[in-house]
This record gives structure tokens, C-alpha cells and sequence, in this order.
């Protein structure tokens, strides 16, 4: 089996315990304090029973997806490791999501308090239901590329066998994008 990273990546992969498969998680919130959101998604994955942080990105300030009348997102990504499977993760992302406020409707890419995705799972290839891993956009999406290629640009892609750093190089979109601070330390924006 194929190694997920290669170079700097492996220093996840070391980090991993037996049992544990590393996820990667974009987040993203654009309404009310944005900032607080994605402090508070960090906080309540960093409790999870069978949840580790290993490393979370800067954040990012960029452009909405989907209509335009839309306030301006924050996005992050963290990277974990989990002795949970992919179902659980995921039914616990969505948890913490409805616990800070995110109502899921039936209308996508509309603005939101908090966006936790599942973006890769070790090397996971699924689709079912609701859980489909690799999460199916996020090579055509640098504001997740974006904070992924900071903490885990070696990591590679299980479909594609790219690495993030090199699908970020062929993404559109970086150019609006701003960092704007760690997620761990206060800034203003």
C-alpha cells in the first residue's frame, strides 16, 4: 500500500498511533464572529473522545462559493488523528456543527456560522450516502487547498495520487485570498 505523504508529510504519519488514521478537516464559517466559530469547532474537535489536533493552519479570508450576495468566509483546516472511523468522525463534525449554531438546508453554498468537511481520511476512497471520501470538491477549491497545503502539503490525494501542495499550484481562486493570523492566537480583522 502506498504511502499518504511523502517528505515533511511522514512527520504526520509518525505522529499517528496504532489504531489512529490521520483526517484532514476544512473549516469555514462567514457569519457572526467568524473567528470565534472556527476557535470553537477547534475546541470542541480537540474534546472528542478518539481525537487528536496534530496541526491546524493559519486562517485564510476569502471569497464566497455560490451566491454573491454573501459575506466573505474564514477558513482553516486541521489535521487529526482518529482512532474513530470515517462515519463517526463525520457524525461527530456534524454535531459540533448544529451544536455552534449551522442549520443544513437544502440549498448548498449558502452563508453559514461553521463548515466542517471531511476532507480526506487516510487513504479512504467511499462513497456513501452522506459520507463520500475524498470530499468530492476540494481539488477545485483553494480556499480549502489553501490552509491543507500549510500543514500538510506532502499528504497526497488517494484518487489522484497528487499531493495537496501540487493541487493547490493548478487551483484557481488564490488570488483574493488573504491570511489574516494563526488560528490559536488573537488578530483583528
Amino acid at each position: 500500500m502506498s504511502s499518504l505523504s511523502d517528505g515533511a508529510g511522514d512527520s504526520l504519519e509518525a505522529s499517528l498511533r496504532p489504531g489512529e488514521t490521520l483526517a484532514l478537516v476544512a473549516l469555514g464559517a462567514n457569519l457572526g464572529d467568524r473567528l470565534a466559530s472556527l476557535r470553537g469547532a477547534v475546541e470542541a474537535i480537540g474534546r472528542l473522545d478518539g481525537v487528536r489536533v496534530l496541526f491546524q493552519s493559519s486562517v485564510f479570508d476569502t471569497a464566497p462559493v455560490g451566491p454573491p450576495d454573501q459575506p466573505r468566509y474564514l477558513n482553516a483546516a486541521l489535521a487529526l488523528a482518529s482512532a474513530l472511523d470515517a462515519r463517526a468522525l463525520l457524525h461527530e463534525l456534524l454535531a459540533i456543527e448544529a451544536a455552534l449554531g449551522r442549520s443544513r438546508g437544502e440549498t448548498r453554498w449558502t452563508a453559514r456560522t461553521i463548515d466542517l468537511d471531511l476532507v480526506l481520511f487516510g487513504e479512504c476512497v467511499l462513497q456513501d450516502g452522506d459520507l463520500e471520501i475524498p470530499h468530492p470538491r476540494f481539488r477545485e477549491r483553494a480556499f480549502v487547498l489553501l490552509p491543507l497545503a500549510e500543514i500538510a502539503g506532502s499528504v497526497r490525494d488517494p484518487v489522484t495520487g497528487e499531493r495537496v501542495e501540487s493541487l493547490l499550484r493548478a487551483c484557481p481562486g488564490r488570488s483574493d485570498a488573504v491570511r489574516v493570523g494563526p488560528l490559536d492566537a488573537a488578530f483583528s480583522h
